[in-house]
């Protein structure tokens, strides 16, 4: 009997402890819950702990959760004034004149828009052809257009792909890298890598240009976007001072015999370019004169080049 009372009292302890924990449990969860409800503003003012700029309770399962959701709903496309700043934006929105018909636009690129409702998407695609229309004439303007065919569609791999082209084209250099990134994110490919990496030499880095031609990326361009980007890769080297990389960059693709006409003549004057930057004359004498008979349409200074070097 004497055992028997033993064991209970260990009995009772053991349920007591246990108890205790319990309690203790939901005490911890309990006051952080209360500290969240009293607290919680301020700690987001605040930004947080200072380890890492993490909330307050971000460890802590639905109390941290909760927190995250109430400070996306300040931040995110909920926030006081965002439906009022996207009004503005359309508001401002360079005028598609009358005669510009949607159905002018390619039918793929009329696909893409689908997702849209229709009078969205005839919007988007009156930007996008005046966008392409205006981007060798006026790429101001045709940046405007990008950029209202982005506010309306922005979650279609082609708007911010034509805001990538057009605000290369206007020499914003971070914008255009930044819409290509994204474009090929949500398209997948190799995309415009050529570009992408002539807006690296644009921002001073011409390391970072080399890089993207030995991403596997690169192994998966076509001809064209192959020597395209080779050129881009030697101006690259030229940046640097490095000369003979430039040239070798260039080597295959002036042996090449499956190029466009009009990618054709860009690699030989840019071949012809780089032998001069050797030291090379006569060859590049050579290459600049393949490049004139090529130019039919007179679109490079080949004739200058040539001059320069004292013969034709």
């Amino acid at each position: 009997r004497r055992d028997d009372r033993r064991d209970d009292r260990r009995d009772d302890r053991r349920d007591d402890r246990r108890d205790d924990r319990r309690d203790d449990r939901r005490g911890v969860y309990r006051d952080d819950r209360r500290d969240d409800r009293r607290g919680g503003r301020r700690d987001d003012r605040r930004g947080g702990d200072n380890r890492g700029g993490r909330p307050q309770h971000a460890n802590r399962g639905g109390a941290g959760q909760h927190d995250d959701r109430r400070r996306d709903r300040h931040n995110g496309p909920q926030r006081s004034g965002y439906r009022e700043e996207r009004l503005n934006l359309r508001d401002n929105e360079p005028a598609i004149p009358s005669d510009v018909n949607p159905k002018e636009l390619d039918p793929g690129v009329r696909q893409e828009l689908r997702s849209l409702s229709k009078d969205n998407a005839d919007k988007v695609a009156g930007h996008l052809i005046m966008a392409a229309a205006l981007m060798d004439s006026d790429a101001d303007k045709a940046l405007a257009h990008a950029r209202a065919a982005k506010d309306r569609g922005g979650r279609v791999s082609i708007t911010r792909e034509t805001l990538g082209i057009a605000a290369y084209h206007a020499g914003e250099w971070k914008e255009a890298l930044s819409e290509l990134r994204a474009a090929r994110r949500m398209a997948g490919g190799p995309g415009l890598l050529a570009v992408m990496a002539d807006c690296e030499r644009g921002l001073g880095k011409p390391e970072k240009a080399i890089e993207l031609g030995q991403t596997p990326e690169a192994e998966e361009l076509d001809e064209e976007g192959r020597a395209e980007l080779a050129i881009v890769i030697a101006g690259a080297h030229h940046d640097l001072g490095d000369y003979s990389a430039a040239l070798e960059t260039l080597r295959p693709e002036s042996e090449s015999t499956d190029l466009p006409p009009v990618t054709a003549l860009r690699v030989t004057y840019a071949f012809a370019d780089a032998l001069l930057a050797t030291g090379d004359l006569d060859q590049a004498r050579q290459w600049f004169n393949r490049a004139k008979d090529m130019d039919t349409e007179n679109v490079l200074d080949t004739d200058e080049r040539l001059r320069e070097l004292g013969g034709a």
